[in-house]
């Protein structure tokens, strides 16, 4: 929050098919430049030799300030701000919040053990809500944020240990002496070491008669798609069916479509259901489904509808699991529709490289292998900082390369969650970039756009096209992030790339460099330390301990992260305080005095994720 005087009225230009209202706030400790994009109507809003108050981002570079997009505040005192809501002004949301503190007692009781609270020195539910929407200073903020991080932790890592606790029993799978060298025999290409490795561990957790419950992480294009694949494989030659949940159904269909090379020819049927599929076309695959004539299903979380029925299904796997939560990756399993003692095999493979000491606490459920190589042949992707200066120079370069049949993504920031973005925001920026290429540098070259609210059918027409090469520069947003192979893009352009964190940075830059060709990767911005460790590196281990280190592990996970996750980081919470956390819990589960406060932790992880049966995870 900044409070001062206008020294000058805003001034309105544009660049690149954006807007800009600009102008100066002065204060006693100096004075520091605003800027406001695509939003022209502030600029008469303001006037100059006014006081204002100004809440927004503040920006550093080169020693200067500015403050982008603030929002003009009008109330006195601290002012909490929320989410916007359509139809609800922010002052009347601020007032009906208000009076819900007032029955928060009543309507949000305290849930955590009075140990707990003791024990972590935690401030009470009724307190810590009063502190979070009406602070009276903000020396009253950290103890509340500290509880709400807590919290998080605690239910998440207590649901964890639950999980991991029960490894069910679960039907052993006869595998051949020879199957994973006939699988790999099999493809086209000879797998990394690390990929043998990590399907015989694989193999190995379904020849026993306990559940297998592993975590497969490794960096972009380290191949763990093919060795998820293998699974598949061994579940068939064992007479299952296997089932693979992806977030997007970009990706759904891109492993689909996969398998179709790789599978069909052992007489492998593979299928694809998302939310999408016709409704004539859906009753078939679920009739086939449930009679076993399918024997893998890819899909989105249409898999775990509830008229979803497999024949016999014990391998679940789930693919960029960093973004489902435990429960939606619990609900697949369901689906196996085994007994509470015999439970399905489960597979869940990320490509965020995550430092093993996050992982074996965060994944506390799970087993962890990791694909540390990548195939050979691979050129690692030249990454450069491109200031503004150089956007020209750039354009005309990434022209020529599509001149010579090359491929290239253009990504612009997904607007966070603010009032921009319930006008449009999140594809406001993506579009003016695309109308302006398509008439200026770009002119004359196949365009394509595509954007998350984009309907499903144009959203798959372009990339298509693009996968094909009828469109050979392509607009976007963050929805390409995973799912699309496309060997023949050679260039990754990222805007106003210091608006993403680094592992984010380096998915973005693993769509490329996917061929034998020289890759490149620019990222638009001024030079920081953050940026310049990607430029200076391509191990996203490296990359994810760095962000780790500045960042805390919040973005590592991401925002998007459904479940319980999301709320563990929603205040940024440390890797110490996790592990503080973790360690208490360990503590007091063999603590025979503790057994109460345990058993109410459970009890309270088991309420959050909706578990009909508490018995069934073991907390009996």
């Amino acid at each position: 929050m900044m409070e001062g005087i206008l020294l000058e009225s805003p001034r309105v230009s544009y660049h690149h098919g954006l807007s800009r209202v600009s102008s100066q706030l002065k204060d006693q400790s100096g004075s520091v430049a605003l800027s406001w994009f695509n939003q022209s109507w502030m600029a008469k809003q303001l006037q100059a030799g006014s006081r204002v108050r100004l809440y927004g981002r503040l920006q550093v570079k080169n020693g200067h300030r500015a403050l982008i997009n603030a929002r003009k505040v009008t109330e006195a005192g601290l002012i909490p701000v929320y989410r916007t809501i359509p139809g609800i002004p922010s002052g009347v949301l601020r007032k009906l919040i208000r009076t819900a503190l007032e029955q928060r007692e009543d309507v949000c009781p305290e849930f955590l053990p009075v140990e707990t609270l003791a024990d972590l020195h935690l401030l009470g539910l009724s307190e810590t809500l009063r502190r979070i929407h009406a602070p009276e200073n903000m020396e009253e903020l950290e103890p509340a944020r500290r509880r709400m991080e807590a919290e998080g932790v605690l239910v998440y890592l207590s649901y964890t240990r639950l999980l991991r606790s029960r490894r069910a029993a679960g039907s052993p799978f006869q595998i051949q002496e020879d199957a994973e060298s006939q699988y790999w025999n099999s493809l086209s290409f000879s797998p990394t070491k690390a990929q043998r490795r990590t399907l015989h561990e694989i193999a190995e957790d379904l020849s026993k008669p306990v559940a297998m419950r592993r975590l497969v992480q490794g960096d972009v294009g380290c191949g763990k798609t093919a060795v998820a694949f293998g699974a598949a494989v061994l579940s068939w030659r064992a007479g299952y069916q296997t089932a693979m949940m992806t977030p997007t159904e970009i990706l759904a269909k891109q492993h689909y479509e996969t398998a179709r090379k790789i599978l069909d020819p052992m007489g492998i049927r593979s299928e694809l259901l998302t939310g999408n599929t016709r409704a004539a076309v859906r009753r078939r695959l679920l009739e086939e489904l449930r009679e076993g004539k399918i024997h893998v299903l890819f899909g989105t979380h249409a898999l775990i509808s509830g008229d979803v029925c497999f024949h016999d299904l014990r391998l679940v796997i789930t693919d960029e699991q960093h973004r489902f939560g435990v429960h939606q990756r619990t609900m697949l399993e369901h689906k196996a529709g085994m007994t509470d003692q015999i439970r399905p095999h489960v597979l869940v493979l990320s490509a965020t490289p995550i430092p093993r000491s996050l992982a074996l606490i965060l994944c506390g459920d799970l087993d962890i292998s990791v694909i540390d190589e990548l195939p050979s042949g691979r050129i690692p992707v030249k990454t450069r900082l491109v200031p503004e200066s150089k956007r020209a120079q750039m354009y005309a370069f990434l022209k020529e390369e599509a001149g010579r049949g090359k491929q290239a993504y253009i990504v612009c920031p997904q607007i966070g969650e603010d009032e921009e973005e319930d006008e449009g925001g999140e594809t406001r920026s993506a579009k003016a970039l695309f109308a302006y290429l398509s008439q200026h540098e770009m002119k004359g070259v196949p365009l394509g756009l595509v954007y998350g609210r984009q309907k499903a059918a144009e959203k798959d027409a372009v990339i298509q096209d693009f996968l094909s090469g009828r469109i050979q520069v392509l607009v976007s947003t963050t929805v390409i992030e995973v799912g699309i192979n496309n060997p023949n893009a050679t260039i990754m352009v990222i805007e106003n790339a210091d608006h993403f964190g680094l592992s984010q940075l380096h998915q973005l830059r693993g769509r490329v460099g996917r061929g034998s060709a020289e890759s490149w990767c620019f990222l638009l911005a001024e030079q920081t330390s953050k940026l310049q460790i990607l430029c200076e590196t391509g191990d996203g281990f490296l990359i994810s301990e760095k962000d780790l280190e500045q960042r805390g592990p919040g973005d590592l996970i991401g925002t998007r992260q459904s479940g319980m996750m999301k709320q563990v980081y929603a205040f940024g919470t440390g890797m110490k305080q996790v592990k503080e956390l973790a360690d208490y819990l360990q503590r007091i589960s063999h603590d025979p005095a503790s057994v109460d406060t345990y058993q109410k932790l459970k009890e309270t992880a088991c309420s959050y994720f909706r578990e009909k049966d508490p018995g069934e995870i073991g907390i009996n």
